[in-house]
């Protein structure tokens, strides 16, 4: 993951550059006065290390594993 440094007041002449930046491996760091303050992030990245922090979601990647049901590719996917 890349991550890129940003000044608030260079973000907010540039922010419609700034957010075209941002992509699924990037991370946009704000900083006010030279001290990291925010961090700018792709939506989807978010959500996944969301997912990747929450106990239940957890829970069940675990049973699925401990699981012994198996789906085949072709069972999940059909003919693609």
């Amino acid at each position: 993951m890349v991550t890129k440094t940003v000044s608030a007041s260079d973000l907010r002449s540039n922010l419609a550059d700034a957010l075209d930046a941002v992509n699924e491996d990037e991370i946009l760091i704000v900083t006010r006065r030279g001290k990291k303050e925010r961090a700018i992030i792709d939506l989807d990245k978010l959500e996944d290390l969301l997912a990747a922090n929450d106990p239940t979601y957890l829970k069940t990647i675990k049973e699925a594993r401990d699981s012994k049901e198996y789906f085949s590719h072709e069972e999940v996917f059909g003919d693609i």
